[in-house]
């Protein structure tokens, strides 16, 4: 009697959990709906990327044109050999990566120590210090005194100024303070008990297992370290310190004599090859823009997986 009564109830919560996951018509419908909105949304997303890309390989009069936009016509790789010749862009590559490795290492860093810093109550002022941090994220001196301060420093026309100004940054901060909160206490209690002092207990306990959140800091810090041109517009009159993203600026406002520049520097294999290779000012805009935007294309998906962990992680407790 036990026995059957406890099959029956068996196949009755079998039946309750079969009934309560069955798949509906409705169902199979939002969720077709919902891959097709976002398989939608993700064409136009890289919509752009793609266009830059098959305009800059494709016949350099078709694309002047405009009648480039699904697939290359009359493909070609001369674009990018004839751009490489360009003047000051081979420097200012090295630049823009110096800038973007070092300045991307310094913020991670920086953010790291101070979210750190901020969760130690016995830090002499550590309420002071983390509110006065907190102001500078709605109040600017501004353009000018900002400017005086960098030459009165000794910044202007040199490389340091695409670092230093960003390696405090106080969204950063907040992010690694949060984390940080979120981690086990008994953790550091655990290392001064052995005998660690504060510095040990950063770079050894909390520093490794703040992954999630570092790979965060060093997308938001690389993106926009790689993405600066207006501090180069600012501070820099020296050539050899101009960053990849402030020459694309200038090629794009100088597209046409630029285009001129890289036939003359093509020698007779413009006329050679004929108008479908020669340089246009649409061809060089597509071109640097495509040399400029791969590169963080590429860095961004290997800390993606990271991404949505460290923002979330510590963002609720309880």
């Amino acid at each position: 009697m036990t026995t059957t009564m406890t099959k029956t109830l068996t196949t009755a919560k079998r039946g309750d959990t079969s009934a309560r996951y069955r798949v509906t018509v409705g169902d199979v419908l939002f969720r077709i709906a919902n891959y097709a909105l976002f398989l939608l949304f993700a064409i136009i997303c890289a919509y752009p990327f793609y266009y830059l890309i098959i305009n800059s390989v494709s016949a350099n009069d078709v694309s002047a044109l405009g009648d480039v936009r699904l697939w290359p016509v009359g493909f070609h790789l001369s674009n990018y050999t004839q751009v490489f010749q360009l003047p000051g862009l081979p420097m200012a590559t090295v630049v823009s990566v110096g800038r973007t490795v070092i300045g991307t290492v310094l913020t991670v860093l920086a953010s790291a120590f101070l979210g750190f810093m901020f969760t130690q109550t016995r830090m002499w002022g550590r309420k002071f210090w983390y509110r006065f941090l907190i102001i500078t994220m709605y109040f600017s001196a501004g353009l000018i005194p900002v400017f005086i301060i960098m030459k009165t420093l000794g910044l202007t026309n040199n490389f340091w100024v695409y670092v230093l100004p960003f390696v405090v940054q106080p969204f950063n901060v907040i992010l690694a303070k949060t984390y940080v909160e979120s981690m086990p206490r008994e953790l550091q209690e655990a290392a001064e008990v052995d005998g660690a002092n504060i510095l040990q207990v950063f770079f050894r306990v909390y520093l490794p297992n703040m992954t999630p959140i570092l790979a965060t800091i060093a997308i938001f810090s690389a993106v926009t370290q790689w993405n600066s041109f207006q501090d180069t517009l600012i501070y820099i009159t020296d050539q050899s310190l101009y960053t990849l993203q402030y020459l694309l600026y200038m090629f794009i406002n100088q597209a046409s004599s630029l285009a001129q520049a890289a036939q003359n520097a093509g020698g007779n294999l413009g006329q050679i090859a004929g108008v479908a290779t020669q340089q246009t000012p649409t061809s060089i805009r597509m071109t640097v823009s495509v040399l400029v935007v791969l590169p963080i294309i590429f860095i961004y998906p290997l800390f993606q997986r990271f991404f949505v962990k460290g923002i979330m992680l510590g963002a609720v407790k309880g």
